[in-house]
């Protein structure tokens, strides 16, 4: 038994080792794409951030001292590893916009979209995981239609366009949410209260939460009807169980592994659909810094951003990939073999 033990150990590592590395690469590669594109924009960082009238009202000398600034004249494959050299020793550099350190930026806007992320994360997991399988039980009655007509609308709908409709009908309309932002207007940071926060979270929170619900909500529909179609429920519904009894006793076993992943899958999803629901609502999260490095050329700020972010979606899935042998032992055997 120690040496089996010891094997399976040594197999985790192993295992665990060479996803670290893939996440390396991973990591390398979108840094690399990212830098790229935005060497290639033909935005001039100069006229986006001072403004084209009070460029020409520059000298020659201020004029050079903000091509400096901004890295005009460095070699972009210089710039690169200049910024990979400071990365590597855990410095992310000083953003231009902000003028603070990037590190510090990222950590006060990740903060605002954290509450989003999960929450819209949360809660369309349950809730598509709950539609889905009511859908699949009762396939062809009106709940099924109901859930699947839902589902297919909210998976074609633009999430900007969501975020603009919600917006109008309970900020502008009915006026019973905060129009935007992540505190109230005119009121200092010592005053905000958590309540105040929550407020105005909500509306981007539940907008993202609703595009979340669609994919999760039919992808657990069609594997419902599979397990409810499968040989050991007519065997089950044979020996006089009840349908919830089923569902709880062997729908729920095989449905949880792909319903988990696709959820860890829709983490991705939800982060881009931040970006646009963050600058709907003028929320100061992550993805809406994103934007504004992007528009500006604040290369270390975009790099920055797009780093952590790949590595929160590389991080979900990892985790994803862990849960797998807890739920289901034959992926597990099937690992530790390979």
């Amino acid at each position: 038994m120690g040496v089996e033990r010891i094997v399976k150990h040594n197999l985790l590592i192993r295992k665990t080792g060479r996803k670290f590395i893939r996440m390396l690469l991973l990591l390398i590669t979108v840094s690399i794409v990212t830098f790229t594109l935005v060497s290639m924009s033909p935005i001039d960082p100069l006229q986006a951030n001072v403004g084209q009238a009070a460029l020409g009202a520059m000298s020659q000398e201020q004029k050079a001292k903000l091509e400096e600034y901004w890295g005009v004249n460095v070699p972009p494959v210089r710039r690169y590893l200049n910024w990979a050299g400071g990365f590597v020793r855990g410095d992310m550099g000083i953003s231009l916009l902000y003028r603070q350190p990037v590190s510090q930026v990222i950590g006060v806007k990740l903060s605002n979209s954290l509450f989003l992320m999960v929450f819209a994360w949360l809660i369309s997991g349950i809730l598509g995981l709950v539609l889905g399988i009511l859908a699949g039980v009762f396939r062809g009655t009106w709940a099924d239609r109901i859930i699947k007509g839902y589902s297919l609308l909210i998976s074609s709908t633009p999430v900007f366009w969501l975020a603009l409709l919600l917006l109008l009908v309970f900020a502008v309309w009915l006026k019973v949410l905060p129009i935007g932002l992540s505190v109230p207007i005119g009121v200092e940071s010592a005053g905000v209260t958590f309540l105040d926060r929550l407020r105005h979270a909500i509306l981007p929170a539940v907008t993202l939460s609703i595009t979340g619900v669609a994919g999760v909500t039919l992808h657990t529909r069609e594997k419902m009807i599979d397990v409810m179609e499968s040989d050991y429920m007519l065997f089950a519904r044979a020996r006089g169980e009840n349908t919830w009894s089923m569902v709880k006793k062997h729908g729920l076993r095989n449905i949880l592994l792909p319903a988990m992943t696709l959820q860890f899958a829709s983490v991705s999803e939800i982060i881009g659909g931040s970006v646009l629901v963050e600058q709907v609502f003028s929320y100061p999260g992550l993805g809406q810094a994103a934007v504004t490095a992007g528009t500006g050329s604040d290369v270390p700020l975009l790099l920055g951003i797009t780093i952590v972010t790949a590595a929160i979606v590389f991080f979900g899935n990892f985790i994803a990939d862990i849960l797998y042998g807890v739920i289901d032992p034959r992926m597990r055997k099937g690992g530790e073999a390979s």
